[in-house]
């Protein structure tokens, strides 16, 4: 797969192993930074001219960020005497390495909340686009699957940026209580 933006050295993936890098992406205006900054570097002008928030509110969630291992400063440049810092991601993928329970209550991520905030426009629209899936299977299985689909999720970030609409991308993998017939005789 060829590299895209952003146009700096990044890791494919790092693991998310600490409850405080959990809840650093837990907040939605964090999310929307490191959605951003997969497109290129920025700066806190830049970030807060996008998100249409004041420049102080996302310096914090930059801070939050960078702190945490998950942002860092990719260059800079004099600007009337100041130093301006463009921000990059670490990664182009982040994915929790530890069980929840070890890293951070439920309520601090969850992606699919997230989705379906976003997705409820384009459900209305008659412009969402989902399946639901419910299989039995090993646990070893589970892991092989949800590998596959990190990988296809990689391809959807590396994708060259074009067109006037961004769209989202949410896969899950999740142990359910789903009914299942009884094992045959």
């Amino acid at each position: 797969m060829t590299d895209n933006p952003p146009g700096y050295e990044l890791a494919d993936r790092i693991a998310l192993t600490e409850p405080s890098q959990v809840k650093a992406i837990g907040h939605p205006l964090r999310t929307t930074i490191l959605q951003l900054l997969h497109e290129r570097a920025a700066t806190v002008t830049e970030l807060a001219t996008a998100l249409e928030r004041p420049k102080s509110t996302v310096a914090h969630h930059v801070d939050v960020l960078a702190r945490n291992g998950l942002l860092q400063v990719v260059r800079t440049r004099k600007v009337r005497a100041i130093e301006e810092r463009f921000y990059g991601r670490t990664a182009r993928m982040f994915y929790i390495a530890a069980e929840p329970s070890q890293t951070a209550s439920s309520g601090d991520f969850n992606d699919f909340e997230v989705a379906a905030r976003e997705s409820a426009a384009a459900f209305e629209e008659g412009r969402l686009w989902g399946f639901i899936r419910h299989a039995r299977i090993s646990r070893d299985q589970a892991s092989e699957f949800w590998d596959r689909m990190a990988e296809l999720v990689d391809e959807f970030e590396r994708l060259p940026r074009s067109g006037d609409t961004t769209y989202g991308f949410a896969v899950g993998i999740y142990p359910t209580a789903h009914p299942t017939l009884p094992d045959t005789e």
